[in-house]
């Protein structure tokens, strides 16, 4: 088996497979082109939250796990890019500038006879086609390639870079061979495939088809709005006892990945658009737009006005759990324009999320009681377990929110409506409480 593995490219994904690789006994020798990740490696402070990798670079840093600006030179037996593929803001297409460079610090790193696995997610065919003619180069015919995508989630990367089957195509019967030996030191299971593109499908696969099934949820969510419906009761019901997948619950769509992914897909299809993919990721992208400007009408209906209202906002990173720090695809960057434009001054709060970042994004850090207490509204976007833990009756005081838009629902909803405070949250918008001793109102239907 081989010992000697250079990781090129230490965000996420290197970072992780350094981690996995060295708790198994292999020596790593990660490399970044960051001081400032470098800079943080050394002293044995990983600049990613993900559990269980500081306690591996705290035992392991200069003696298995080794970090540098480069590979040495002749050193690795296999060499891993793992180098990110940014999407354009603008023309949406990914950047694979980092991936060719990436390439060519191998080539002249490493030794002809080096396996080259390619981590990154990529366009179809970009193995063959970047990474390939950069090692050809250098090397002549004597390359040993094969794509071997990561698939793991953020806050379980490392147990499942061990459980999860690591699908693995080659560029030749040879490169096969030789990805599959170097896996069976890491994971249980290896699944082969029949070339490079198809372990590169694989990948775009696997997200895209996450962000069309979390797409139909929030579709259901919108159109339950509409009716003035509750989209669990629609969902739960739907699933009960029912053969076919489960329908999942509606809910934001980002991080690193599945916010990316699909344009790398839409990319790899050509001139013959996906019918799917980009509509997904559109309906996605959508959501926390169409949140922001609900939260704003009902700051207007509550307290007459939008500018100066104070809205608390609970959860900054992307997901809640399993809990990340990732403001990567977090809906929070689309929402704080729609707050901006009604002159809404955003507090927030987030376990995981620096007081730093919350004012990079324009917020204002607040505790969690004060949350509750010192502004109009809470919303809450991800379902850390801080936030499912909350018991309403202790964080509600005498001056409370006008309503609590609960985007996960992990509050207990007939506590916020007992203390007279609206309840809310994705495609559930019943009306406020009505005060002691008054009519209720006819149940409305939400206007689209």
């Amino acid at each position: 088996m081989s010992t000697k593995i250079g990781v090129v490219g230490l965000g996420y994904v290197g970072l992780t497979l350094t981690a996995a690789l060295a708790d198994k006994g292999f020596t790593v020798y990660g490399a970044d082109v960051s001081p400032a990740v470098l800079e943080s490696l050394s002293r044995g402070r990983p600049h990613i939250f993900e559990p269980g990798i500081e306690d591996v670079f705290a035992a392991r840093l200069g003696r298995n796990i080794h970090v540098g600006a480069s590979l040495p030179k002749d050193t690795v037996d296999v060499a891993v890019i793992s180098v990110s593929t940014p999407v354009d803001n603008i023309t949406q297409r990914p950047n694979l500038a980092n991936l060719a460079a990436a390439a060519r610090v191998v080539a002249a790193s490493c030794r002809p006879d080096t396996l080259v696995v390619v981590r990154s997610t990529v366009p179809v065919g970009t193995s063959r086609r970047v990474v390939l003619p950069e090692l050809r180069a250098a090397w002549g015919e004597q390359v040993r390639l094969v794509m071997a995508p990561e698939r793991t989630i953020q806050g379980q990367a490392l147990r499942e870079l061990v459980e999860l089957p690591q699908v693995i195509g080659g560029l030749d019967a040879e490169s096969l061979a030789a990805g599959i030996e170097f896996f069976n030191g890491l994971v249980r299971t290896v699944v082969p495939v029949s070339g490079l593109e198809t372990a590169e499908l694989v990948k775009l696969s696997n997200n895209c088809h996450t962000d069309l099934i979390y797409s139909f949820g929030n579709e259901i969510a919108l159109i339950a709005e509409r009716h003035g419906l509750d989209p669990l009761e629609v969902i739960n019901a739907a699933n009960v006892d029912y053969p076919r997948p489960d329908l999942a619950k509606p809910g934001y769509v980002g991080g690193g990945c599945l916010s990316k992914d699909p344009y790398i897909m839409i990319d790899s299809a050509g001139d013959r658009r996906p019918f799917l993919v980009g509509k997904a990721r559109q309906l996605n992208e959508y959501l926390p737009i169409h949140v922001g400007e609900t939260v704003v009408r009902m700051l207007i209906e509550a307290r007459g006005r939008s500018l100066g209202a104070r809205l608390a906002v609970l959860g900054w990173a992307y997901k809640g759990w399993p809990a990340t720090d990732d403001m990567r695809g977090t809906p929070i960057a689309t929402m704080m324009r729609v707050f901006s434009a009604a002159g809404v001054t955003v507090l927030g709060h987030d376990p995981m999320v620096t007081d730093d970042v919350i004012r990079q994004y324009g917020g204002e850090p607040v505790s969690l009681d004060k949350a509750f207490t010192d502004a109009d509204a809470v919303l809450i976007i991800n379902d850390h377990p801080d936030y499912r833990a909350i018991q309403v009756p202790e964080v509600l005081g005498a001056a409370r929110p006008a309503f609590i838009y609960d985007s996960w629902r992990v509050l207990d909803s007939d506590a916020v409506m007992a203390a007279g405070v609206r309840y809310a949250g994705l495609g559930y918008l019943p009306p406020a409480p009505v005060a002691s001793g008054s009519a209720a109102p006819a149940p409305q239907v939400v206007p689209a």
